[in-house]
């Protein structure tokens, strides 16, 4: 039948998998680095998909595709779990409150509260971005600093990324993760290398395009972990 339904332009697709995320219907996936219309009968046609694309690269078309259908769509979404993109799905963990002045600098446990982390990946509409600290942080900072996670993350939605060797666009990313949410402070995270200071302006140019007023704190970790 000829129908509207959606058009992925590879060209303009970055592979974040945000468009998967968006995806109820489960019909986007990821392949070969691009994101993919796996299933024209899973496509209701209705764009949830279009505001989640950073780079505009999903359009509607009028094509010849089969219809939706909602009955198969109910029947995978009954017996799979994480249908799109796992990587970019939401999800919240709960942490046992602990007294923060018996906690050890040898404890282990993990303070992430929230995925996911990458800020290419992470929707601006996540529950876990209402009323946060927001944490922005260095691929390689946790690997660099032992009690990163009660250091930093404790409390925090934690974003990471390398300006270096992501192609993203982190401040537009940021500065819709600032302009939808009431962030109450960042603490942006970074490694003493020059490379990392591209990340530490897009956060700066991200609270300057949205306009709000919040608290910035930087931090600078040395190669041998020490804090600055």
């Amino acid at each position: 039948m000829l129908r509207k339904i959606i058009h992925i332009d590879e060209e303009l697709c970055n592979g974040c998998g945000l468009c998967a995320s968006a995806c109820h219907e489960g019909a986007i996936g990821l392949a070969d680095g691009k994101a993919r219309l796996l299933r024209d009968d899973y496509c209701d046609g209705l764009g949830d998909c279009l505001p989640a694309c950073p780079t505009g690269a999903i359009s509607f078309i009028e094509r010849e595709a089969a219809p939706y259908d909602a009955a198969a769509v109910a029947h995978a979404q009954t017996h799979a779990q994480g249908a799109g993109c796992p990587s970019a799905q939401a999800r919240m963990f709960e942490r046992e409150q602990v007294d923060l002045d018996a906690v050890q600098p040898s404890d282990s446990s993990s303070e992430l509260g929230h995925w996911p982390i990458q800020i290419r990946l992470v929707s601006s509409q996540a529950s876990f971005l209402d009323h946060a600290d927001l944490l922005v942080a260095a691929d390689c900072t946790a690997f660099s600093c032992g009690d990163f996670h009660t250091r930093f993350m404790r409390g925090r939605a934690v974003l990471v990324g390398c300006p270096k060797l992501d192609p993203a666009d982190y401040a537009s990313r940021l500065a819709a993760i600032i302009a939808e949410n009431d962030i109450r402070s960042i603490t942006v995270a970074l490694m003493e290398v020059p490379c990392c200071a591209g990340l530490g302006k897009a956060v700066q140019d991200a609270i300057k395009a949205s306009g709000k007023d919040i608290p910035c704190e930087t931090v600078i970790i040395t190669l041998d972990g020490q804090i600055h």
